[in-house]
């Protein structure tokens, strides 16, 4: 099985957390903006939190625009969107597809299956 190179992979630990900043933000965010908010609760270095938001950049996970001398960020999609390319990822590599939506849809909790049958019923009521 060969891995698609351009194919959505999960998210870092250090770019799941500025993803979260961005995400939450009602703005595009500057480098410093994005320092500041995980300084509250991570120590940081500036260059990091920079370098992070360049590699997500090139990664086609944020935008950004020029604001003056600085860059400001801003997420590329909405959280769900990543979620379900990355899903859609496992799925292309599971082999069996059949197989491998069973055992996820065996682990999923009653509230969720819920959800699923609801959002199979609208895709049916759409087809049909």
């Amino acid at each position: 099985m060969t891995t698609d190179p351009k194919a959505p992979r999960p998210l870092g630990e250090l770019e799941r957390l500025v993803m979260e900043q961005l995400w939450a933000a009602d703005t595009a965010l500057t480098v410093r903006e994005v320092h500041e908010r995980l300084s509250l609760t991570r120590d940081l270095a500036y260059t990091t939190v920079m370098t992070v938001l360049d590699r997500l950049a090139k990664k086609k996970l944020t935008e950004r625009e020029r604001d003056g001398k600085a860059w400001r960020y801003k997420a590329s999609a909405p959280r769900a969107d990543l979620a379900v390319d990355l899903m859609r990822d496992a799925l292309d590599q599971a082999g069996d597809r059949r197989e491998a939506l069973v055992r996820f849809v065996g682990q999923v909790s009653d509230e969720e299956a819920a959800l699923l049958r609801e959002a199979l019923s609208r895709l049916e009521a759409r087809e049909g």
